[in-house]
């Protein structure tokens, strides 16, 4: 067995997922505390990212006692506020889109195929994890907050129309079309 596999095996890349599966990644950690009168009573804050990669994505910030706790109760909160994002065929977004949350402001736009994701931070997380192949990802602001740029990306990504289709039916002539078509061959016929 080669190393590569192995280490696969043990993250759980080399098995197949179930659908209705979801893979999450932890943005952010933090240490906050609340003063009482005994002193500091210290809890951890989590925020984590959960997707299936098929289209659907959410975010998830809680606070537990101990990073474990706090991880499961952001997962459950992530899964509460999934959203059904638009993949177009070639692994992309069908269109330009701004979001914002916060002082954060983010820019996606859609990528030619093959190129990659082209984000970085918290962005190319949800992005990952909504399912994107192709894709261009700016962070405009200098805000630095995991959860912020997270939530814009969110934002974004809610703000996508799906490509709108266009039917094969054939055009069928109204009245007044005919009425002139037949008026212009007229004239075509008496100026001749």
């Amino acid at each position: 067995m080669k190393r590569g596999n192995a280490f696969q095996k043990r993250r759980g890349e080399g098995r197949a997922r179930e659908p209705g599966e979801f893979e999450q990644k932890l943005l952010d950690v933090r240490r906050v505390a609340r003063v009482t009168a005994g002193g500091k009573r210290f809890s951890f804050r989590t925020v984590v990212v959960v997707g299936d990669r098929l289209g659907r994505v959410g975010v998830g910030v809680r606070k537990g006692q101990d990073v474990r706790g706090a991880v499961e109760k952001s997962v459950r909160d992530a899964k509460k506020n999934l959203i059904q994002v638009v993949v177009t065929s070639k692994g992309s977004i069908p269109h330009e889109v701004y979001g914002k949350s916060g002082s954060a402001r983010i820019f996606l736009k859609p990528a030619p195929e093959g190129r990659g994701i082209i984000a970085g931070g918290a962005v190319r997380t949800v992005v990952d994890l909504a399912g994107y192949k192709n894709i261009i990802g700016k962070i405009l602001s200098r805000s630095g907050n995991k959860l912020n740029n997270a939530r814009a990306a969110i934002e974004a990504l809610k703000k996508l129309k799906s490509p709108k289709k266009k039917a094969e039916e054939p055009r069928v002539p109204k009245e007044e079309d005919v009425a002139t078509d037949d008026a212009a061959k007229a004239d075509v016929l008496h100026n001749e």
